[in-house]
């Protein structure tokens, strides 16, 4: 054996060590843009908090996604005119496009989301001219509750959104308010964030950037499947 594969099996010999000292620090697959938030987050308190990830999954935040916060698409009122398609649609025909949303992200069929919207609207906007015509305060105040009550039903929506992805927002109140106050915006933002991580019947399948820095199968002992390949430790 001459000195050329001596070093050459010496080379292998340690990259195969390296990467059982890798294995044993445990690696995982998580969503780059998961990431990525966490990141600008801890940036922007000035500090750095310890990504957990291998806790119970009871504890990390409905579906399992770590703890970490994902943001929305953009922000909600500068880019609701980014994507002008579902702009169009959030402003000429906002009970489809609530009712997508919600098939989307899990939470009922399109036609059933789509049409309660609509009922509730109608009923609103027939009762405010009903007042216009007859100057009864009594449909006044139906119309007025009943869009208090389109706001109220679409911010608890908003808010299991959140909560079922993880997304960062600030309380349940805010969500109704973004809807009393402009429906059409924020239902541009939920479709543009649900449309581009490619959200489908309630499973968050991200942009596809994905790296690996948590823990490997006990079964037997390899990798999940990992994109790109390489493998960041954990400490580094």
């Amino acid at each position: 054996m001459d000195v050329f594969e001596k070093r050459e099996m010496a080379g292998e010999k340690a990259r195969e060590e390296e990467e059982e000292r890798l294995l044993s620090e445990g690696v995982t697959v998580v969503d780059f843009d998961m990431l990525c938030s966490t990141v600008a987050r801890q940036a922007q308190k000035g500090q750095w908090v310890k990504l957990d990830l291998n806790g119970d999954e009871d504890n990390v935040g409905y579906g399992g996604n770590g703890g970490v916060l994902r943001m929305w698409e953009g922000e909600l009122f500068c880019d609701s005119l980014e994507d002008r398609r579902i702009a169009i649609q959030s402003l000429c025909c906002p009970w489809y496009r609530f009712g997508k949303n919600m098939k989307r992200a899990g939470f009922g069929s399109c036609f059933l989301q789509g049409s309660i919207y609509l009922i509730l609207t109608l009923v609103a906007l027939l009762s405010m001219l009903a007042f216009t015509v007859t100057k009864k305060h009594c449909f006044l105040y139906i119309g007025g509750a009943f869009i208090i009550f389109v706001g109220l039903y679409m911010g608890y929506h908003r808010t299991k959104m959140r909560n079922k992805f993880n997304i960062r927002g600030d309380s349940s109140l805010d969500d109704c308010i973004f809807h009393l106050t402009c429906p059409c915006c924020t239902l541009s933002q939920e479709a543009r964030t649900l449309e581009m991580n490619n959200v489908q019947d309630g499973i968050w399948h991200g942009r596809g950037d994905t790296i690996c820095i948590g823990s490997y199968s006990e079964l037997n002992k390899t990798p999940l499947e990992l994109s790109p390949p390489a493998i960041v430790s954990t400490k580094s």
